[in-house]
């Protein structure tokens, strides 16, 4: 299993190559196969001295996911509509959606995809003709309860907002958990 999430707080978690490097480094730590593959891609890139561009990564990513006899490979992209959507000709997003998109038509039958978004339009659109299975918690009663459950645990547990009048914390716990959109 190799895990990466799109943190918005942090820009070297919403790039494609900060994902790659994750996944390569995270695969060849489990396999000896796949440490031979980044071991040759370190060598080709004169042992270090030299960047690999993503075209290197992705090619060294899809070696080790080809590797013959390996059991089941998850791989797990948490938020990847954190990653941007603006600036560029090619977006760092559509750049994401697009190795995700490659890594599906492999086609391999060891290989599952795992990627956790908030329902924005391009993400839906990218996905549609990809996904076997889709869950949406987005509008859940479920997803919603707790995140009314948390605003409330926090407002009542704040040493500031416990000072607050009752009708003002039940003002801000409805509108923040009706604002949420899910998150």
């Amino acid at each position: 299993m190799a895990y990466f999430y799109c943190d918005f707080r942090n820009s070297k978690k919403q790039d494609i190559s900060d994902i790659l490097a994750s996944l390569i480094a995270q695969l060849s730590a489990k396999s000896d196969s796949c440490y031979n593959i980044v071991s040759a891609l370190y060598s080709d890139f004169d042992a270090g001295s030299r960047q690999p561009g993503d075209d290197s990564l992705i090619d060294c990513l899809e070696e080790m996911l080809k590797i013959e006899g390996q059991p089941t490979i998850y791989i797990i992209i948490d938020a990847i509509d954190e990653s941007p959507n603006h600036s560029g000709v090619v977006t760092p997003r559509e750049r994401v959606l697009g190795l995700v998109e490659r890594l599906v038509h492999l086609g391999l039958a060891n290989l599952r995809i795992c990627v956790t978004s908030r329902p924005e339009a391009d993400i839906q659109v990218s996905f549609a003709t990809l996904a076997s299975h889709t869950i949406s918690l987005h509008d859940q009663d479920g997803q919603k309860q707790d995140i009314s459950d948390y605003v409330r645990s926090i407002v009542y547990s704040n040493r500031n907002m416990r000072r607050w009048k009752e009708e003002d914390k039940k003002m801000i716990i409805d509108v923040l958990s009706q604002r949420a959109d899910g998150m």
